[in-house]
């Protein structure tokens, strides 16, 4: 690792003064040798670091500033979460359990107990890819300046099948997927200090608009809160997450649904997929298959196979689509 100085920001006022750049500027071929950087858990942070990918001049810890690691919950109101609650907070809390079931399946399925610990819920949102030509500090990739992407022509059985363009990358986080589905608000710092609120499904940035970064956040710019909307009595929800292995694996197919009721038919519906494309899609084809309808075996069936009908696989991931037919069926089945 490079050496880097270290800052203990006591407030978000000091620490916004301290940083002049994002982690994904400092991946970038031009990357300021000045740069300065959040730290919250740091699990993605000091992994870039280690491999030889991101080289801060600063770090700035703003782990233990007061009131960001909170949660709140009312009924009116609905789930406000700070960004640094870990993900074991939101696992063990039993409004999120009771009210959120889907966000809270996907944080007690994400990583390991020991990572769940420690990662916050703004670091899991802000996280790079894990695709792993990315990741290697001798493969200059199309997302690090590149004209390459190798994951089309190389090992891309872990890769995107839709919305990819000419980046195949996925994004590797479980609970934007379920924040997704709950269409959730993300409340942004800026610099200046004015706040601005983003629907999540702005937050995310695909590779055909900005190759070098996945998400909107500017130099400086700070995550302070996580909003979900208030909880509805005919409203369900669920996760699923398929890995290669039960557990401490990256999901190869995860699939959040959250949909409202009237009697046993469908009004309204969110169907989520992570790992499918480079961000967490909405899969509208699905919503359209279940809308107005009852679900059932049939109907879920359909929402599935509907759903696949714009992927493009790769050369060794054509496997997905029948896993995310299976688990979007199963999902549907479940909330009912």
């Amino acid at each position: 690792m490079n050496k880097f100085s270290w800052y203990d920001a006591a407030s978000v006022e000091e620490a916004q003064k301290e940083v002049n750049s994002t982690v994904s500027q400092t991946i970038q071929p031009d990357a300021d040798p000045n740069a300065a950087v959040f730290k919250a858990a740091g699990i993605d942070l000091l992994d870039l670091m280690k491999e030889g990918l991101s080289q801060p001049a600063k770090v700035v810890n703003v782990r233990n500033i007061p009131g960001l690691d909170e949660i709140s919950f009312s009924p009116e109101k609905g789930l406000r979460l700070g960004p640094n609650v870990t993900l074991s907070q939101i696992a063990d809390d039993e409004q999120i359990k009771t009210h959120y079931l889907a966000f809270h399946q996907a944080a007690s399925h994400a990583a390991t107990p020991q990572i769940r610990n420690m990662a916050t819920l703004a670091g899991n949102l802000a996280q790079r890819t894990r695709c792993w030509y990315f990741r290697s500090k001798d493969v200059v990739c199309f997302r690090k300046g590149s004209s390459t992407c190798y994951a089309h022509i190389g090992k891309n059985e872990n890769h995107a099948i839709m919305s990819y363009g000419y980046c195949v990358s996925i994004h590797a986080s479980s609970l934007a997927t379920a924040l997704m589905a709950f269409d959730a608000i993300i409340e942004i710092r800026e610099k200046d200090g004015k706040i601005r609120l983003v629907p999540i499904k702005e937050f995310f940035v695909l590779p055909t608009v900005d190759r070098t970064k996945e998400t909107i956040l500017e130099p400086g710019e700070l995550i302070t809160s996580v909003f979900l909307p208030a909880p509805a009595s005919n409203r369900k929800s669920y996760y699923i997450k398929m890995g290669s292995r039960k557990s401490q694996d990256w999901p190869m197919a995860e699939v959040a649904v959250v949909a409202e009721f009237s009697g046993t038919i469908c009004k309204s519906a969110n169907i989520a997929l992570g790992a499918a494309a480079p961000v967490p899609v909405i899969s509208t084809l699905a919503i359209e298959a279940i809308t107005g309808k009852s679900i059932d075996e049939t109907t879920a069936a359909h929402a599935g196979r509907a759903a696949m009908e714009i992927a493009v696989p790769l050369s060794e991931n054509a496997y997905k689509i029948p896993v995310f037919e299976a688990i979007i069926k199963r999902a549907l089945l479940a909330v009912v």
